[in-house]
């Protein structure tokens, strides 16, 4: 089959999308696909001939790829490098290898990769791709408006609302402490802890840096758990323990910087609550093939469904291959499963 994996992009998740591409590539190589890996982005420069044969090339596509910084990276450094394109957001031989792919690996993360615009330009031009479709990755997308679907689903998620940059403030609807973060974000990036409002203003300004909506809601004090949902039954879940401070970006992405257990040391008990949670989330998005949901559990073993995301991370160590791991599915069975499930969206 003809796997073109799409990394890259231009949100400040793109160090670790392309890690993420850079394991899916060689995992879908090694059974037996041929497998180009392109930065969406950025693109990548083909003669005529290379371009007519690229899946039949002998080259290693994945070539120069760097591990994870411990920021996320400055992306108006890569608008600059790479220019206009004549294709708008897409790189260059980008979409001619989209259309010319059996389906396209979503290796993407964040804005302009998870948020539904990707996937909806795919619907347009009839190419098939991994996981969830536009409406609901942007739904889900939006931290925001998941929140008012769980508040609907009857999903236990932390009270919140959402605030657009130089409109009113409710503040009298803020339970301090609060976590203030962007309403599109993800890896972390962009995530502020406030204890009292003295410090609300400092953290709005620099969660607006990033974008214009962010989402203000009450903290809730617990052990951090995430569960993910494959073809809509939860794996088992993991509990993420960073050795100091909050699972930021720097935590998420450095060795040895976060203690992650999976399966999770829980009663049989919590473990079916949290997965029961995971699977109610995964319904009420109305998502498709994978997914992973983040929650916090309180000292009362009250579930709190934070987010969900649509395309989360596929490095060979990140938490989705980790629980697949637990019920005996490796890397690379895993990435098989997800072009399967997809590709029988279409049937």
């Amino acid at each position: 089959m003809k796997i073109l994996v799409l990394a890259g992009g231009n949100s400040t998740e793109r160090d670790v999308s392309l890690v993420s591409g850079t394991g899916v590539y060689k995992a879908l190589k090694r059974k037996g696909h041929d497998v180009v890996l392109a930065d969406v982005f950025m693109g990548i420069d083909l003669s005529e001939d290379e371009l007519e044969n690229v899946f039949s090339l002998d080259r290693d596509f994945s070539e120069g790829i760097r591990n994870i910084g411990e920021i996320s990276p400055d992306i108006k450094d890569f608008e600059v490098i790479r220019g206009r394109s004549e294709d708008g957001f897409f790189g260059k031989n980008i979409l001619k290898l989209c259309k010319m792919a059996d389906i396209v690996f979503l290796a993407l993360h964040g804005m302009n990769g998870e948020d539904g615009r990707i996937q909806a330009t795919l619907d347009l031009l009839g190419i098939k791709y991994t996981g969830t479709d536009y409406v609901s990755s942007a739904m889900a997308m939006d931290k925001g408006l998941t929140k008012a679907v769980f508040e609907a689903a009857d999903i236990r998620t932390p009270k919140g609302f959402s605030v657009k940059k130089g409109g009113p403030l409710r503040i009298g609807d803020i339970i301090y402490p609060c976590v203030v973060k962007t309403s599109h974000g993800g890896s972390s990036v962009g995530v502020y802890f406030v204890n009292k409002e003295e410090e609300l203003t400092d953290a709005l300004n620099k969660a607006f840096s990033y974008e214009n909506d962010v989402v203000i809601e009450q903290f809730i004090k617990g052990r951090e758990m995430t569960c993910a949902v494959l073809n809509g039954q939860a794996l088992p879940i993991v509990e993420i323990i960073p050795k100091s401070g909050h699972y930021d970006y720097k935590n998420k992405y450095q060795p040895g910087a976060t203690q992650e257990i999976c399966p999770a040391d829980c009663s049989y008990k919590l473990t079916k609550k949290v997965q029961k949670a995971a699977e109610e989330a995964y319904m009420a998005l109305r998502l498709m093939v994978y997914a992973r949901m983040d929650f916090i559990v309180d000292e009362d073993e009250n579930v709190w469904c934070l987010e969900a995301n649509t395309l989360p991370g596929m490095t060979p160590t990140s938490l989705i291959p980790q629980e697949a791991a637990a019920v005996g599915i490796d890397y690379d069975e895993l990435c098989q499963r997800l072009v399967e499930l997809s590709l029988n969206k279409y049937d």
